[in-house]
């Protein structure tokens, strides 16, 4: 038992000192975007940042101080996913501070607010966004913009090695390269890049000013949906800016792995075509080529695809043509439903209008959630895809020879993976999971005296990190919907059971030194 007791000390100051440094990069951040409120002529908001600054430095060097110089080169993916926990919860709690020390929210909003943001959902309690001063407006962009990143990606870059153990516990799997860190790397360079093409073509196409573009493109690309306005996207009523905001809500909600095999595909078309030119392949080498490259084999774009085509078609025919004409219902249908599917939350228009099958293609929509290693949240299309192949096995196999067995292998990122029991096991504890959670929270919402298909509504917009509202989600609304929107937002975002095997592991660690 001594013995085990060193070895569990040691494996929390490995823990700590993970914690150390994400703090520590934290008050920087908070101080530097305090240091910008003289910028917008808002000086008499540094305190509020300076004070949350404050705190997180005194608890990095708290964690400093338990972790004893203990390194984190060696966390393996259990103590992993207890530091994204604790990362997690106290920046959620920390970044809370600025709304709560500058008087814009109370405390239980204020943690609101910062849930949404770190969770990338996009939902806000603020009343009328268009009259806080701008800096909590960037605040808000910026931690939407590092949730969707995650630490563990800003953790590898920073802390090298380190960060392995994290990339996995914040349930990254597409290694784009062999190395992790090159692969976090490589994300973050994508992610920076769509970031800065957004702003530019906000600017210059959607003749947005430098903050709006700034903040929306930000929020875009993490499939937030935090808005600088109060009628979010709608009250540009610009087309050509939509259009860029659903490329860059397309792009949040793609895979990392497939951005990546996308660059390999433009890099080997490229490539192929400049050898067909000069005689060294002819045209059915060239097209063996374009075959075997993974971006055209990758079944999550197509599943997106597929799925927002019929679910637009199905909003068009069957609900907003007959509230608008021709052109605005297939204009608001395809910003929605591209809006929901990838967990953005920004809107166009309200639903007030919207019949009950419109709401509910849309409820379908945020559960099935963007692809999986990317920003966005819900059940994600690999796993809805993984469920409709192996249903279409199913049938194939009463048709076959008994005896004989088949298994599917698909394309993930840039590599292919093998559907075995594992993973299918893996694919419906995630599905049973959320159904569990979201019958729960909905009926939650429902004994507050809401309608089942509003609470259905605002809860799945909460588990799957989307942002859309009916109206749940108010300034005014009772701390006991907030808190049960915030638990949905918190168990979406690492898929329910990094939390459930933190905080039982957390318990067991205690009752075991308690014993001692």
């Amino acid at each position: 038992m001594p013995d085990y007791m060193f070895f569990l000390k040691m494996r929390y100051k490995s823990v700590f000192s993970a914690l150390a440094k994400v703090m520590f990069m934290q008050s920087i951040l908070i101080l530097i975007v305090g240091v910008l409120t003289f910028a917008f002529s808002q000086g008499n908001h540094f305190f509020p940042f300076f004070y949350t600054a404050l705190l997180s430095f005194l608890i990095t060097i708290i964690f400093k101080g338990l972790s004893h110089g203990s390194k984190t080169e060696n966390m393996n993916v259990q103590d992993a996913m207890l530091t994204v926990f604790f990362i997690w919860t106290i920046s959620i709690l920390v970044s809370a501070m600025p709304f709560y020390f500058g008087k814009i929210l109370g405390l239980t909003q204020s943690i609101f607010e910062s849930a949404s943001g770190w969770s990338t959902t996009g939902l806000t309690v603020i009343a009328d966004v268009e009259s806080i001063p701008k800096v909590y407006l960037l605040w808000r962009s910026i931690i939407q913009y590092i949730g969707g990143a995650g630490f563990a990606l800003i953790m590898i870059v920073v802390a090298g090695n380190s960060g392995a153990g994290l990339y996995q516990a914040e349930g990254r799997t597409d290694n784009l390269v062999p190395n992790i860190r090159d692969s976090a790397k490589l994300i973050l360079v994508i992610y920076l890049s769509w970031a800065v093409a957004g702003i530019a073509a906000l600017m210059i196409f959607g003749r947005l000013s430098f903050f709006d573009a700034f903040n929306h493109a930000l929020t875009a690309l993490a499939t937030g949906g935090f808005s600088t306005k109060n009628s979010s996207i709608g009250y540009f009523n610009n087309v050509t800016a939509e259009l860029i905001i659903m490329v860059l809500m397309i792009s949040g909600a793609t895979g990392f792995g497939v951005h990546y095999s996308l660059v390999q595909l433009i890099k080997n078309y490229i490539k192929s075509r400049k050898d067909l030119n000069n005689g060294k392949i002819n045209r059915l080498d060239f097209k063996e080529r374009m075959k075997a490259e993974p971006f055209l084999k990758n079944p999550e774009p197509k599943t997106m695809f597929y799925t927002l085509a019929i679910s637009i078609i199905l909003l068009v025919i069957l609900c907003t043509v007959h509230i608008y004409s021709l052109p605005q219902a297939v204009r608001h249908s395809v910003f929605t439903a591209i809006s929901a599917l990838t967990g953005t939350g920004f809107q166009t228009v309200t639903f007030e209008k919207w019949n009950t099958l419109g709401v509910f293609v849309i409820t379908i929509l945020m559960i099935f959630g963007g692809m999986t290693d990317s920003t966005s949240g819900g059940l994600k299309t690999f796993r809805v895809y993984v469920i409709i192949k192996v249903m279409i096995l199913q049938v194939k196999n009463y048709f076959r020879p008994q005896g004989t067995e088949h298994h599917i292998e698909v394309y993930k990122g840039v590599g292919k993976k093998k559907i075995d029991l594992g993973v299918f096991k893996e694919v419906i504890a995630v599905v049973f999971m959320y159904m569990i959670v979201f019958i729960t929270g909905s009926l939650i919402l429902v004994g507050h005296g809401f309608s089942l298909e509003n609470s259905m509504f605002e809860f799945s917009s909460a588990l799957s990190a989307v942002g859309l509202t009916v109206g749940i989600t108010a300034p005014d609304a009772p701390p006991s919907i907030l808190w049960t929107l915030i638990g949905g937002m918190y168990l979406g975002r690492f898929e329910f059971f990094l939390i459930f095997y933190a905080v039982i592991r957390l318990i067991k660690d205690l009752m075991l030194r308690i014993k001692k």
